[in-house]
């Protein structure tokens, strides 16, 4: 069988288990699948809690490496008992329902490299489970506290706009290098977040950050955040809302992988909550503080310098921001662009 075969192949299995009954906290429901090795058959298994298992079959002398151990994926030692006796297996499990479909698609590798590999199917195992951390390894350090506010911004207003269509993630072009966060052919948000308690200065990248598109409109939305330990929304709770609402999973995780934030990582950030403070949305009018080389090109002056950052002050009463339904009609003039 291919990878696919064995992926939806697994799956089924799992779907069916999950109906099955819970008969005792700690033990499993198991099936045998059509993957046999010197040891015996993988097999698939779900715990009592609902989480998903791929038992790998190893010799009860062999010795597991020590493997993920965190909020999503787990490799331990299990030793199984039925009517045959003991048997022990590399249990490798996922603690996150939402990843399950990520995680069939990894327990595939490892059915067909034990397929390849039936003399040490632990090997096997191994063997895909670096691939994947080859995949996922995170290129640099995790998301600093700056660009975890930024994201955060992004998130929030991606979220707001996916509850209306769930095709709206296709407007998000931050992570791919767009000027704007979010664009559409005649329209443009730029997200801004800070959790500064005092004024209102949002820092700007580039001349171009703030440049209108040509024939549209370009918003400025900025947000305070607030840290807090017991309310709010952490960025993985907005990465869930996204995931639930959208109707492209793979395309989200794949622009939220692109600004930085790993599938691996993603629950390093459970604990930090923010609330929004204060939220102000702003149209970028031609009176509004800002720097762009169209105005140094129509003031004569040659564009040549590069990484221009500057902040603008939003503190004082102008420019003044937009009330509640000029802000959702803002919403509405991007997402007319995907009917």
């Amino acid at each position: 069988m291919d990878a696919e075969s064995l992926r939806d192949m697994v799956a089924q299995q799992w779907s069916a288990l999950e109906t099955e009954p819970v008969t005792a906290e700690r033990r499993l429901r198991v099936t045998d699948l059509p993957v046999r090795t010197d040891n015996g058959s993988l097999v698939a298994a779900i715990d009592y809690e609902g989480h998903r298992h791929l038992l790998v079959p190893m010799k009860s002398r062999q010795q597991l490496r020590r493997g993920p151990d965190g909020p999503v994926l787990h490799l331990r030692k299990r030793p199984l008992e039925d009517e045959a006796g003991y048997r022990t297996y590399a249990d490798l499990g996922c603690l996150e329902r939402n990843l399950n479909d990520l995680f069939a698609t990894l327990c595939s590798d490892v059915l067909v490299a034990a397929e390849q590999l039936p003399s040490n199917p632990v090997k096997a195992l191994y063997r895909a489970m670096d691939r994947w951390k080859s995949l996922f390894r995170v290129q640099g350090a995790p998301l600093s506290a700056e660009r975890l506010t930024g994201l955060f911004g992004e998130l929030t207003v991606l979220v707001r706009m996916l509850e209306k269509d769930p095709s709206a993630h296709r407007l998000w072009l931050g992570p791919t290098g767009h000027r704007h966060d979010i664009a559409a052919p005649q329209g443009a948000i730029e997200v801004k977040a800070t959790t500064t308690a005092e004024g209102r200065r949002p820092r700007i990248h580039g001349l171009d950050q703030l440049e209108t598109p040509d024939g549209g409109s370009l918003h400025l939305v900025w947000f305070r955040l607030a840290p807090s330990a017991n309310s709010g929304a952490s960025l993985p709770d907005l990465v869930d809302r996204a995931l639930e609402l959208c109707d492209d999973e793979a395309a989200v995780r794949h622009l939220l992988s692109k600004a930085g934030c790993q599938a691996s990582d993603v629950e390093h950030y459970r604990d930090t909550r923010f609330v929004v403070a204060e939220e102000r949305w702003y149209r970028v009018s031609e009176d509004f503080p800002r720097l762009t080389a169209r105005q140094l090109r129509q003031a004569g002056v040659p564009v040549t310098v590069l990484d221009v950052e500057y902040s603008i002050d939003l503190s004082g009463k102008h420019p003044e921001p937009l009330d509640d339904e000029g802000a959702a009609e803002a919403l509405e003039l991007l997402l007319q662009e995907l009917e």
